[in-house]
This record gives C-alpha cells, sequence and structure tokens, in this order.
C-alpha cells in the first residue's frame, strides 16, 4: 500500500448517517463518475484481509451502520484510491452535532490531481456536506499543526499559521475547521463565510466554481499546496486572513 506521504487526503463533514439513508453508495458512485476508469471493488478487514466484492453494492447497503461505512478501495496498490466513513460524535464535533465524515486517498499522480476537485465535489454533495478538503498529506500534517488548545494540545503553529479551536469550541458545524488546497463550502457554510464578496475574493473566484447545490469548489493553488513554496504559504495566510470565522477564530 503507498505510503501516506504519497497521498492526497480528502474528507468531508456531513449531517449524522442514520441507518442507511442511501448516501454511502451515493459517495461511492459519484467518485467512480468524477474519477474516469475508477473502480471501488474491493474491502480490506482489520486484520488486512483484501476481498474482492462480487456484488459491491449489496455489501455496502448490509455494511452500513452505526454512523459509519467500510474501506472501499479500487484494489491498485501503486494507483491507490479509497473510501470511508466514519461517525463524529456529538461531544468531539462542530456545534454539538453527531457528524458522518467520509474520508478518501487518493495516490498523488498526475491523473488523481486533475480529478481531485471533481472527487471532493462528488463526495460532498452526495454525502450532503457542511464542507470539506483535499490536501497533499505533508501539508496536511502541517495545518493540523494549527489546532492548539492551553490544555488539550498546547504547541505554537508552524510557518506563522494562525491557532485554531478543537472542533467541539466552534459554533456550527457549518463553520470549516480549516483550510486545505481545495476546498468545498456547501451554500450554508459560504453564507458563514460570506463568500463570495466580489469586491475581495476576486484572486479566489479566479479559481473557484459553484456546485449544483449552490456550495462552491475553491482552489488555494493551481498545483497541490506545498508549505515549502512561499507563494503557496502566502496563499493560506491570506486565505486564513480573509475569513476569519475559519477553525473558530471568530464568532461575528
Amino acid at each position: 500500500m503507498p505510503t501516506p506521504q504519497d497521498d492526497i487526503g480528502l474528507i468531508v463533514y456531513a449531517p449524522e448517517l442514520v441507518g442507511n439513508d442511501g448516501r454511502s453508495l451515493a459517495v461511492v458512485h459519484g467518485m467512480e463518475r468524477a474519477f474516469p476508469g475508477l473502480r471501488l471493488g474491493w474491502t480490506t478487514s482489520e486484520e488486512g484481509q483484501r476481498t474482492l466484492l462480487a456484488n459491491r453494492d449489496a455489501w455496502l447497503a448490509q455494511q452500513t451502520f452505526d454512523g459509519e461505512f467500510p474501506l472501499l478501495h479500487n484494489g491498485n496498490m501503486s494507483d491507490y484510491v479509497s473510501v470511508s466513513g466514519w461517525a463524529g460524535s456529538a461531544t468531539s464535533s462542530s456545534g454539538g452535532q453527531a457528524q458522518l465524515e467520509v474520508h478518501a486517498r487518493l495516490s498523488l499522480t498526475a491523473d488523481a490531481i486533475a480529478a481531485a476537485a471533481d472527487v471532493l465535489e462528488a463526495i460532498a454533495e452526495a454525502a450532503h456536506a457542511f464542507w470539506g478538503h483535499a490536501t497533499p498529506f505533508n501539508a496536511s500534517v502541517e495545518i493540523s499543526r494549527q489546532t492548539v488548545d492551553p490544555l488539550q494540545k498546547p504547541g505554537v503553529p508552524p510557518r506563522g499559521l494562525p491557532a485554531l479551536k478543537f472542533p467541539e469550541h466552534i459554533r456550527s458545524p457549518e463553520i470549516p475547521q480549516y483550510l486545505g488546497w481545495l476546498n468545498y463550502w456547501s451554500a450554508a457554510s459560504s453564507r458563514a463565510l460570506r463568500f463570495p464578496d466580489p469586491s475581495r475574493d476576486a484572486d479566489l473566484l479566479s479559481r473557484a466554481r459553484h456546485t449544483a447545490s449552490d456550495g462552491w469548489i475553491v482552489r488555494l493553488t493551481d498545483a497541490p499546496l506545498d508549505l515549502d513554496n512561499p507563494a503557496h504559504l502566502d496563499a493560506l495566510l491570506r486565505a486564513y486572513e480573509r475569513f476569519p470565522e475559519i477553525g473558530g477564530r471568530s464568532s461575528t
């Protein structure tokens, strides 16, 4: 299996999965439509046993419960793509609401980079997500270090990036916890962020697009985010300055 350093990680945060409401299958079908040639027909057990699923859709319907759905992947260890759904508890989620977290991986290849925005949009729209992102592994590690707390996780964020609050201290699930390379903001999230503002967002809008549900895909940099690149770091810093609500830094 590829190492995480070779990945683009995608996460979207959506309303809690109740029973089998059809969203898990919609997420998988959406990914396959968005990424030409992709077939998520394999699963791997916790013991590492790989299984090719004869009837993937029926299996997924049966395995979707307790607010989660199991790992599916394409079985190609040299060009790995996967997805799974995790249950986020109300006590550890923004707004105090239990949530569905959809986690996906794409290998950091030219084809995956080209498809990443479409895949993020497909997952987010199918899950009815509040917000989400797609970010290369190395940048994600540094961004995760922005979340600090005097008691839970003391420290100083890297590279002059702003300190962000833990999710349980963010007042609403529509407010993104942090920024990534590609950002999905639902219509509700966009309203909370006051995006777009034509007078301030011309640069972001030049790399953004509307979704069918009136959300947005907002790309911070043309190439995958690399914080060793000064222009990329500057783009991330400017976006945090533009959106003080992100990470619970401002409640207005």
